[in-house]
C-alpha cells in the first residue's frame, strides 16, 4: 500500500502505447494511487491544471516532443514536478542525460513494480518539500508587503544584526521609535527572533543596507 503522502498525490502517465499506460495505471492504482495518463505531451499539456500532478511518469520515445525534450522544457519553464523516466530502449547516454534534466530515476522496460512505486514515493515527496517551500515563500513575501517603508527600513537594519541605538543613528530617528517600529515588525513578519528575521531576509534575498 502506498503511504497516506503518496496517496493523496494524482500520478500523471505519459506514454503512446496504450497497453503499457494500461499496465502502468494497474500497478500505481493497485497501491490506491491516483492516476491520470496520457498518450502524449502535447494531451499532458492541454490540461489547465497540470499543477495538481505530484509526480510524473514519462516515455522517452513518445509522438512529437519526445520525453527528454519534454524534460527540458519543463526545466526551461521552472516546472517543478519530479518526472521519472522510463524506456525500453534505453542507453547510458540517454539515462544520464534524463537525470542531469531533473529525473528522480531512468527506468527500463518491463518497469517493475517495487521500482516504480519507491520512485514514485520518492518524487512525491520531492514534490511535497517543494510546494511547501514555495507556500513559505509565498507566505514571507505576503507578510512583508504589509510592512510599511519605515518599517523595511527597520528590517533591514535588524536583519543587518543593528542594534536600536545603531538604527536610530542610521536612519536618524529615537531609540523608543525604533523599538516600537521594532516591535511591529517582529509581529507582522510573525517572528519570534531576531535570528527569524535574518533568516527571513536571506529567504526573501534582501541585501544589508549601505552604511551611511
Amino acid at each position: 500500500m502506498a503511504n497516506p503522502e503518496s496517496a493523496a498525490a494524482i500520478i500523471a502517465v505519459i506514454d503512446d502505447d496504450k497497453g503499457i499506460r494500461e499496465a502502468l495505471d494497474g500497478m500505481l492504482r493497485s497501491v490506491g494511487l491516483q492516476v491520470e495518463c496520457f498518450a502524449s505531451v502535447q494531451d499532458f499539456l492541454a490540461k489547465d491544471d497540470r499543477d495538481k500532478f505530484g509526480c510524473i511518469v514519462l516515455d522517452v520515445h513518445l509522438p512529437g516532443r519526445n520525453g527528454l525534450d519534454f524534460l527540458d522544457d519543463l526545466a526551461n519553464l521552472h516546472v517543478t514536478t519530479p518526472a521519472i523516466v522510463i524506456s525500453g530502449f534505453a542507453d547510458v547516454p540517454m539515462s544520464v542525460r534524463a537525470m542531469k534534466a531533473g529525473a528522480v530515476e531512468f527506468l527500463t522496460k518491463p518497469v517493475r513494480a517495487m521500482d516504480l512505486l519507491a520512485a514514485v514515493e520518492t518524487a512525491v515527496k520531492r514534490d511535497r518539500a517543494t510546494k511547501h517551500a514555495v507556500e513559505k515563500i509565498a507566505g514571507l513575501k505576503a507578510d512583508f508587503e504589509t510592512l510599511t517603508v519605515r518599517e523595511r527600513e527597520v528590517f533591514a537594519h535588524v536583519a543587518a544584526g543593528l542594534m536600536n541605538k545603531q538604527i536610530a543613528a542610521a536612519l536618524g530617528l529615537s531609540e523608543a521609535t525604533i523599538k516600537l517600529h521594532r516591535g511591529t515588525v517582529m509581529r507582522k513578519m510573525r517572528a519570534n527572533s531576531i535570528a527569524d528575521i535574518v533568516r527571513m531576509a536571506d529567504r526573501l534575498g534582501h541585501e544589508p543596507p549601505s552604511p551611511a
